[in-house]
């Protein structure tokens, strides 16, 4: 069976740990509406994708 060579410190798994936090979305301005939407997707407000209406919105 596996067996760990030594103790790992706090201090050391904490560094290995310290890297996992969270990053805000990249958020672009729609060319239709100006409304910030994630990129590659249809527009939330609008329903607008590459220049072309794809959702129809009320």
């Amino acid at each position: 069976m596996a067996v760990p060579k030594g103790k790992v410190s706090k201090a050391r798994r904490d560094k290995r740990r310290a890297n996992w936090k969270l990053e805000a979305p990249n958020l672009v301005k729609c060319p239709n509406c100006q409304e910030l939407k994630m990129p590659h997707r249809v527009c939330g407000n609008c329903g607008h994708y590459n220049g072309k209406e794809v959702i129809k919105m009320a």
